[in-house]
């Protein structure tokens, strides 16, 4: 049984049967085992910033231009299974550019060149993605799940399609066993300040267990012991050693290790100034830097002294790169040098056409849409329940405000005070619904967005259906606290009584709710973070609340009219008013003041508004625009939503 994301071998032939499934006759356990391992190696890698010019009036005048600069220059090197690759260097080395780039991932703006090689293929991002595993610095989960509930999404999304659940749980069952998670395998993975979860050594043995439930032959590690105490760090090593024993080729950032860390290392990696200062047995590092005259002390960590060695001193700039300089080009024109250039050269000859094809026509994605829909539906509606600030919370809120508004707005009678009151209530639950709701999304959105970005990147689901399966799972408290707080607040106000008038008035308000959050989904997705998608949030809310037809009368408002046409205060104010007033014949005159009044106090006569048409007629809305109003309300719905939808599509396009 194949996993359907291989790289061919020479012959054409399909290695490295990833995730492939053996059963045992013996006790019906199932083996996941990296049949054959993959060579991984790049070929004169060179990263550049872009020439920017800068300067007043857009670049055109005083304007100076910024060179462009290299980031690695030329480097190449090999890495084969069962070896584990150690990248080093000092702060600015390239060392996190080396392993981006090799993994295609957040480059930006950056030039590249040259060339990634697998098993006589180069290596496209499709097909990296579909056989590697990426263990990065920054562990990101959804920390309402437990460890459990993880790695069986993980299990659903990322498994070969004709591999049968059951089979999906055991290799769960198993991997949490082989990390050594089976204590915190029940136990919420956290939020930090928020829920209590697992610890920090637990969390990055989670993190390699995402990535090793398929068996990829290819495992990356950005900085993997980060963060951890030294038995940790130590423990997490002999971890990624025992990985590679199994026949995986892994490479890794890794800054600053101990001693005990340096010497489990098989192959070491040097960077400095973003040339290649040195690849190849670890344990010979020293000797390559005694040749050139930079001896290793004794009982000194090496990795402390290769790092000060090739680390740029403040105050000796030129001295540091010429130092520099010497020692790649001595690791170029020595012998390692020269034979790692020859192995990357002969990688790069047996490319053929036929492996090429294959290699290229690789999808990252190993379930079906199908599944993928199922699975996301699952997870997020179980994060959704298990996290308090999403459910109990905003309905209990949504109760109170209702409470507060209903005690002020209490038992309202058909009169001229009435009136002005019912209208204030009717825009108040609008401009409530409005800021409570696109301020919910944005904060969940934009926190949910980084963990959506790593698992689109590591082939896990689709843009579309994440993006279907939130509005999906978030719909429900979409209907649900709203018609709460109506429910309270009509009756309480004591708006129109007829039975159908009020359950027109709750389609109104959830038509609004689901405006202002396509709106929230909008921003969320266009800002690149939580704080400015706040920031921006009243910038936009407060026009158009100005232009719904409580603060200011529409009717004639000059060339600014187009705001109120895009505006949901608009066409939700109008459609509740004339919910609540048309048809409404029996207003109360009996005020002093008012024209028709036995009681008038003395002064110019005040206009009695007696009917609805006459209330909905002061505020410039018509009872035929009803129609258009729901309409409306519908179409701004689905826009901001496609809008949104586009917004994540190009954050989450490779590049």
């Amino acid at each position: 049984m194949e996993n359907g994301g291989y790289i061919p071998d020479s012959g054409g032939k399909s290695i490295s049967k990833i995730g492939a499934l053996s059963a045992s006759s013996s006790d019906n356990s199932v083996a996941f085992k990296v049949e054959e391992g993959i060579t991984f190696s790049w070929s004169n890698l060179t990263v550049a910033t872009k020439e920017k010019k800068t300067g007043k009036c857009c670049g055109l005048v005083n304007s100076e231009t910024i060179p462009s600069k290299k980031i690695l220059s030329d480097v190449s090197g090999i890495v084969r299974p069962g070896e584990l690759l150690a990248i080093m260097g000092a702060s600015g080395a390239g060392k996190s550019t080396l392993l981006n780039t090799l993994l295609f991932r957040n480059l930006g703006d950056l030039q590249v060149s040259g060339k990634r090689i697998a098993n006589n293929s180069i290596v496209t991002p499709n097909s990296l993605t579909a056989l590697s595993g990426y263990v990065q610095q920054v562990d990101l989960f959804f920390g309402t799940l437990t460890v459990k509930e993880h790695l069986k999404f993980q299990a659903m999304v990322r498994m070969d399609a004709e591999i049968p659940m059951n089979k999906r749980m055991e290799r769960v069952e198993e991997v949490i066993r082989v990390l050594g998670l089976s204590k915190a395998q029940d136990t919420v993975i956290g939020i930090p300040g928020r829920i209590k979860g697992i610890s920090g050594g637990e969390m990055k043995r989670l993190s390699f267990a995402s990535e090793v439930l398929t068996n990829p032959p290819i495992l990356f590690c950005d900085e993997p012991t980060s963060g951890l105490d030294s038995f940790m760090a130590a423990s997490v090593m002999d971890m990624m050693m025992d990985l590679a024993k199994q026949g995986r080729t892994v490479i890794c950032t890794i800054h600053q290790p101990s001693s005990q860390i340096y010497s489990k290392f098989d192959r070491l990696l040097l960077l400095a100034e973003g040339r290649t200062a040195y690849l190849g047995a670890a344990n010979d590092a020293d000797k390559f830097f005694q040749s050139v005259g930079f001896p290793c002390p004794v009982n000194y960590n090496p990795a402390d002294h290769f790092v000060q060695i090739l680390a740029i001193q403040p105050g000796q700039e030129d001295e540091c790169r010429n130092q520099l300089n010497t020692i790649c080009t001595a690791f170029d024109n020595s012998r390692e040098g020269m034979d790692l250039l020859a192995e990357v050269k002969n990688e790069e000859i047996t490319i053929t056409d036929t492996n090429q094809l294959d290699s290229d026509n690789r999808s990252p994605y190993k379930a079906s849409w199908l599944a993928q829909f199922k699975a996301l539906t699952w997870r997020n509606f179980l994060a959704m329940i298990k996290e308090p600030l999403l459910v109990k919370v905003r309905i209990i809120q949504s109760v109170v405000i209702a409470l507060i508004l209903g005690v002020i707005y209490l038992g309202q009678d058909l009169d001229q005070d009435g009136i002005q009151n019912v209208n204030g209530a009717l825009f108040v639950l609008i401009t409530n619904l409005s800021f409570a709701n696109i301020f919910a999304v944005v904060n969940v959105f934009c926190a949910e967005l980084p963990i959506f970005l790593r698992e689109h990147f590591n082939g896990m689901y689709r843009v579309d259906t994440y993006y279907i399966t939130r509005q999906i799972v978030d719909l429900p408290l979409f209907i649900i606290e709203p018609t709460i707080l109506l429910s309270i607040l009509y009756f309480m106000v004591g708006l129109n009584p007829t039975v159908d008038r009020f359950f027109m008035a709750v389609v109104i308000v959830l038509l609004v709710v689901q405006v202002v959050v396509s709106l929230g989904y909008c921003l969320s997705c266009v800002a690149s973070s939580v704080d400015m998608a706040l920031a921006v949030g009243p910038v936009i809310i407060i026009p158009f609340m100005l232009f719904g037809g409580f603060y200011l009368n529409t009717g004639d408002v000059g060339w600014l009219v187009w705001i109120k046409y895009l505006s949901w205060f608009q066409y939700g104010f109008s459609a509740l008013m004339i919910n609540q007033w048309d048809g409404v014949e029996n207003i109360s005159c009996g005020l002093p003041g008012i024209s028709n009044s036995t009681t008038a106090a003395p002064g110019p006569p005040m206009a009695c508004i007696s009917t609805g048409n006459q209330v909905l007629h002061t505020l410039s809305f018509e009872k035929d625009d009803f129609a258009l109003d729901i309409i409306m309300l519908v179409v701004l719905s689905l826009a901001f939503r496609i809008l949104a939808f586009f917004a994540l599509y190009m954050k989450a396009r490779k590049k």
